[in-house]
């Protein structure tokens, strides 16, 4: 069976760093979900401004035409934050599975300020995105990871969780 994930969770989370380690075990492309974001969503979020669900429309659109466009699998980095939006995920690509990153407010903020020189997410927005998540916890097809685990045994974990029989 082909595998589609979705590595999620808020800003600093490790949404990145574990999605390109995870496609590269896999054997699967990686597609980073902020590589997709309007220039005007970039701009806001850039500026301190919360993205709107609105906002954010065009945007999980373009996603789930990503999932349906790559035939074999794929992984997908995306914040996933409200159920509403992994359900337009899921809507796109039946039996998508979700690794939730599951980190604390002052990690995922230190971490923000530490790639702040290179990333275009302000650091003044990591207290919305906890404020907009709703935990995908007791969802079918999520397992729940702690960000702080070192990046391959978050890896490690995740293949072996991915690979069980019953995804297989």
């Amino acid at each position: 069976m082909d595998k589609y994930i979705v590595v999620m969770g808020v800003a600093g989370c490790g949404k990145s760093s574990l999605g390109a380690a995870l496609a590269q075990a896999e054997g699967l492309p990686l597609v980073e979900g902020d590589d997709f974001h309007s220039p005007a969503n970039r701009a806001k979020m850039s500026q301190g401004i919360a993205l709107t669900d609105a906002d954010r429309d065009g945007w999980l659109d373009i996603l789930g035409q990503q999932l349906q466009a790559h035939p074999g699998g794929m992984v997908l980095t995306c914040s996933a934050l409200k159920r509403r939006y992994r359900d337009r995920l899921r809507q796109a690509r039946p039996g998508l599975r979700f690794v939730f990153l599951d980190i604390d407010r002052d990690d995922a903020q230190a971490r923000v300020v530490a790639r702040s020189a290179t990333h275009f997410f302000s650091t003044s927005l990591v207290d919305s995105q906890f404020a907009t998540l709703e935990s995908p916890v007791g969802e079918p097809g999520v397992w729940r990871a702690d960000a702080r685990l070192p990046l391959a045994q978050l890896q490690g974990e995740a293949s072996a969780w991915l690979n069980k029989e019953a995804f297989a």
